[in-house]
Order: C-alpha cells, then sequence, then structure tokens
C-alpha cells in the first residue's frame, strides 16, 4: 500500500537536501503532487498479472498470437529514472486465449513497479505461461533509459532489446525466427 503521507514528507526532505525550499510558490504543491503521482506510476506493486489472465476463451485451433507495439513507460529501480518503449509478445495457444487487451495489462503491472528491463521481460513471459498455460511464449522489450540519456554517459536515442522465451519457442529456433520475421513485417 502506498503511503501518500510517508512520500509527501520524503518529498519535502529531498527538497531542503538539494538546498530547495519547499514552502516557496511553486514547491508547496509538488510532494502532494508526487504522492499522487506515485500511486499511478508503482500501481503495479498492488495488482498482479493474474487479475488479467483469467478471463479465457476456447479456440479450436492453436495458431500463433502476436500481439506488438505494447507501449510501456517504468521506472528504473537503479536511479528512479525513467525507461520506457515497446513490448511484444507471441504465444502458441493451448485450446484457449486471452483477450488482447490482457496482454497490455500484464504488461502494465510489472511496467508499474521500480523495475529493470531485464527482470520485467522474464516477469512478463513467466506470468503469462504460469497463468495462461500455453504451450509457448516470446517477449521482447525495446526500450530507451534516461539514466543513459539524461545522466551518466548521456546517449540519447540508444536503445536496450532484452528477450525472453518459453515452452515451445525456447526449444525451436523456427518459431524465435518466425517470431523477429513478424516483428519486422509492417
Amino acid at each position: 500500500m502506498i503511503d501518500h503521507q510517508k512520500i509527501k514528507e520524503a518529498v519535502n526532505l529531498f527538497l531542503e537536501g538539494i538546498g530547495e525550499d519547499p514552502t516557496r510558490p511553486g514547491l508547496e504543491e509538488t510532494p502532494d503532487r508526487i504522492a499522487r503521482m506515485c500511486q499511478e506510476l508503482f500501481g503495479g506493486l498492488e495488482q498482479t498479472a493474474t487479475e488479467h489472465l483469467t478471463k479465457r476463451f476456447p479456440v479450436a485451433v492453436n495458431n500463433l498470437v502476436i500481439e506488438k507495439d505494447i507501449t510501456f513507460y517504468s521506472i528504473c529501480e537503479h536511479h528512479f529514472l525513467p525507461f520506457y518503449g515497446k513490448a511484444h509478445i507471441a504465444y502458441i495457444p493451448n485450446g484457449q486465449v486471452v483477450g488482447l487487451s490482457k496482454l497490455a495489462r500484464t504488461v502494465e503491472v510489472f511496467a508499474r513497479r521500480p523495475q529493470i528491463q531485464e527482470q520485467m521481460t522474464g516477469q512478463i513471459a513467466a506470468a503469462i505461461m504460469e497463468d495462461l498455460q500455453p504451450k509457448g511464449v516470446m517477449v521482447m522489450l525495446e526500450a530507451e533509459h534516461m539514466c543513459m540519456t539524461m545522466r551518466g554517459i548521456q546517449k540519447p536515442g540508444s536503445q536496450t532489446n532484452t528477450v525472453a522465451a518459453l515452452g515451445c519457442f525456447l526449444e525451436d529456433p523456427t518459431l524465435q525466427d518466425r517470431f523477429f520475421q513478424l516483428l519486422n513485417a509492417r
């Protein structure tokens, strides 16, 4: 549970720590704004992917399902700066599918936590594999990290790609190739 009062106190201390006056006009409502923002940015801490992946529909054919270009925003747990990009998910059903919006909601559950991209990729794949129980799943995240763009090495436009494959995608390189071919098809 997000504690708004503790966040407001922490923001006041932070503002004082960087040499600002938290009572000056322009900053006096900032602690409350940040507390409300934290509820939105870190709402995934209070959710599970299971709640989104339980509504399923039976299918007679187990053809490849792919949803690509799911926009996400997350916060790097190392610097508390944003990273953002696109998620791409593919799975081979095992007699049932989930609504397409539920895949995007699953991405959101894990994106809305202090996080690293490598871990988030695996968490999305594992949740889909565990809750939907497909024959296999593959997830790719492409993201730009503000900790590399606005501080440190300062290389805007650099992109990090991470991939997780489970089940038949892990066992069959031709399925992995098919996934990448479909991602590049526009």
